[in-house]
């Protein structure tokens, strides 16, 4: 399978002073799987391997609930290519 790039965002359904601090350990447990990720504002873009990235979501919630939510809303978008890899600098190149 090519390259993909697929935008998670997690939302614990919490007090709202700690949803930043379970979303931290959420992007804490993606920066240490090794994949290939940024952060922005509103989601986390990782980049790599459909079934891989969806592991590491799979455990970037557990990671979740394991600080403390009891319930998670996750949205994805997947941007995928049956020709070519994609890769998140041929979208924001030109911005950095």
């Amino acid at each position: 399978m090519k390259h993909v790039n697929v935008a998670v965002q997690i939302l614990p359904i919490i007090d709202s002073e700690k949803v930043f601090p379970i979303v931290d350990k959420a992007i804490e447990y993606i920066a240490a799987s090794g994949i290939k990720y940024r952060v922005t504002p509103f989601e986390t873009v990782l980049e790599g391997d459909l079934n891989k990235i969806f592991e590491i979501i799979k455990g970037a919630q557990n990671v979740c609930y394991e600080a403390g939510a009891d319930e998670l809303i996750t949205n994805l978008k997947i941007h995928s290519s049956k020709s070519k890899n994609l890769f998140i600098e041929d979208k924001t190149e030109k911005y950095d």
